[in-house]
C-alpha cells in the first residue's frame, strides 16, 4: 500500500500546490479558469492526439470492454437517480446527482496519472473510458435536463448538443489522432517534438488547475455530498469491476477500467451544474470531498487490482 501511495502522491501533491496557491491568493481565482482553458484546448489536446496517433482502432475499441463499462456505469447512474428520486428531488436535479456518481476526472487526472503509472498499454482503455463518458453520459444528462425543462426533446435542442460534442477539443484531438494512425502516417520529427513539448504541460497544468479550482469550493449539503463521493469512489469501481469480470474483459484492461472508475468526481459536472443552475453547491462539495479522499482510495484500488 505504501509503495502505491508514494507513486500517486506526486500527482496529488501538484493538486495540493494549486489549492495552496489559490487559497493564499498568490494565484488568482480567475487564473485557474485560464489555466484550465490552456490545458483543455492546447496541452491535453496535444497529448491525446499523440496518444491516439500511435494506436489503431482495434486497440482502442473492444466490444466487451465497452459493454462492461457501460453496464457498470449505467447501474451506478441508475442507483444515483433512484436515491435522488426517493428523496423527492425533481428529475433534472436527480440526473445531476446521478452524473456525480459515475463521471470521473478522466481527462485532467486519469489520462496523465494512469498512463504514467500503468504505462502506454493503458492508453487505449483510458481513452475508451473518456470517450464513453463524453459521448454517452454527458449527452444523456443534457438531454434529460432539456427534456425536463421544455416538456420534451425538439430538433432545436438536439442541434446545439450535437454541435457541442463535435466541437469538443478532446474528441476532436482523439478522432484526428486515430485518423492519422489509420492512414499510417509517420509523425515528422519537429511535429512530434512540438506535441511532446506541448503535451508535457498537460499533466502539471491540469493537476495545478484542479487544485486551484478546489480552493474556491465550500462544503454544503454534507450528507448528500458524502453519498455522492462514496458512490463515485467505491460503488463505481466495484460495479464496473463486477461487469468486467462477468464479461471476461482482459485483466489488464479491466484493471485500467476499474482504476479510471475510482477517480474523483469530474470538474465538468460542476460546469454543467453551474450552466443549468442545478445543485451547484452539492456537486462542488462532492468534487472537493472525493478529490481529498482520492488521495487514499485511489492507491488502495490500484493495490487491490494489482496494476501499480
Amino acid at each position: 500500500m505504501l509503495a502505491v501511495f508514494l507513486k500517486t502522491l506526486p500527482f496529488f501533491g501538484l493538486i495540493g500546490l494549486g489549492w495552496l496557491a489559490a487559497r493564499t491568493r498568490f494565484f488568482p481565482q480567475d487564473g485557474a479558469a485560464w489555466l484550465t482553458k490552456f490545458v483543455f484546448y492546447f496541452a491535453l489536446s496535444a497529448m491525446l492526439f499523440r496518444f491516439a496517433a500511435r494506436l489503431d482502432l482495434a486497440a482502442l475499441f473492444d466490444g466487451r470492454f465497452v459493454l462492461a463499462y457501460l453496464a457498470g456505469s449505467s447501474a451506478v447512474w441508475l442507483a444515483g437517480m433512484a436515491v435522488a428520486r426517493a428523496r423527492g428531488l425533481p428529475l433534472a436535479e436527480a440526473a445531476m446527482e446521478a452524473q456525480c456518481c459515475m463521471i470521473g476526472n478522466t481527462g485532467f487526472l486519469g489520462v496523465p496519472m494512469l498512463v504514467v503509472l500503468l504505462g502506454d498499454r493503458a492508453i487505449g482503455p483510458v481513452l475508451m473510458v473518456l470517450t464513453i463518458d463524453m459521448l454517452v453520459f454527458s449527452t444523456l444528462i443534457t438531454l434529460i435536463i432539456h427534456a425536463g425543462r421544455s416538456g420534451g426533446l425538439r430538433l432545436a435542442t438536439l442541434v446545439p448538443i450535437g454541435r457541442g460534442i463535435v466541437a469538443n477539443p478532446m474528441i476532436l484531438s482523439m478522432v484526428a489522432g486515430l485518423a492519422w494512425a489509420q492512414m499510417r502516417l509517420p509523425l515528422p520529427g519537429p511535429f512530434d517534438e512540438f506535441l511532446v513539448l506541448l503535451g508535457a504541460a498537460a499533466t502539471p497544468g491540469a493537476l495545478f488547475a484542479i487544485g486551484a479550482s478546489l480552493a474556491g469550493r465550500r462544503i454544503g449539503r454534507l450528507a448528500a455530498s458524502v453519498w455522492l463521493s462514496a458512490a463515485k469512489l467505491v460503488l463505481h469501481p466495484l460495479a464496473v469491476g463486477l461487469a468486467a469480470w462477468a464479461l471476461g474483459v482482459q485483466p489488464f484492461a479491466a484493471g485500467v477500467m476499474i482504476a479510471a472508475a475510482a477517480l474523483p468526481v469530474a470538474g465538468n459536472v460542476y460546469i454543467l451544474a453551474q450552466h443549468f443552475g442545478i445543485a451547484q453547491q452539492r456537486v462542488s462539495a462532492a468534487i472537493l470531498i472525493s478529490t481529498a479522499l482520492g488521495i487514499v482510495t485511489i492507491p488502495l484500488v490500484m493495490m487491490l487490482i494489482g496494476q501499480a
